[in-house]
Order: structure tokens, then C-alpha cells, then sequence
């Protein structure tokens, strides 16, 4: 655990947000083992390996959440992105799917 990824996410601007943060991050540290956190270009990305399993990204109306090595993977319609990478938006309303994004999470970082 990285004490700036804990400072990033304890320091967002609204409640909503500091609960979908810390529910993703949660999951990522159960799916991906060995995952090592960081904060880099302003966010917390999750490496395995030298090699990017996923990204929170936090905007005013949205916590995105981006799953790297996708390619070959079928996502639901909710996500969007290139073949490499797939995002989904989370708003206020919405709560954090983990049925829906743990076996994603863990078909694209298997191969890391």
C-alpha cells in the first residue's frame, strides 16, 4: 500500500467519490496479485510487473476506471476505449459493480 494513493483518495471532494476510489482500489489489491500502486500523472495506476494493470481517475461528475491489456477481452457496452484499454465512468448514482469488474480485472491481468 502506497501512502500516496491513501492521501489521494482521503483528499477528493466528495464523499461518493472517496467511496468509489477506495471500493476499486480494494478490488484491484484482491484480483491482481502482487500489484504495486503509485501515484503518477496525477492519479493512482496499478502496475504488475513493470506493466499497467489499471488506472482510477477521478473528474467533477465521474470516477473512471481503466482496465489495461483488454485486447481480446468482450466488454459490456458501458465501457469504451481502444482495444488495449477499456474505461468505465462511474457517477454519483452508481455504486462500484465488482461482479461486473472482477472477472475482467483478472482475465486482463493475467497475462501480466
Amino acid at each position: 500500500m502506497n501512502q500516496e494513493v491513501i492521501d489521494y483518495i482521503e483528499q477528493l471532494d466528495a464523499e461518493w467519490k472517496v467511496q468509489a476510489a477506495s471500493s476499486l482500489r480494494e478490488l484491484v489489491h484482491r484480483v491482481v496479485p502482487d500489484v504495486q500502486e503509485r501515484i503518477q500523472y496525477k492519479k493512482p495506476h496499478f502496475l504488475k510487473n513493470g506493466s499497467y494493470a489499471a488506472v482510477i481517475s477521478v473528474a467533477k461528475s465521474a470516477v473512471s476506471f481503466t482496465i489495461f491489456n483488454a485486447d481480446g477481452l468482450e466488454w459490456p457496452d458501458a465501457f469504451e476505449g481502444p482495444p488495449e484499454r477499456k474505461t468505465i465512468k462511474l457517477s454519483a448514482s452508481q455504486k462500484v459493480d465488482v461482479e461486473l469488474l472482477e472477472p475482467l480485472l483478472q482475465q486482463a491481468s493475467s497475462g501480466l
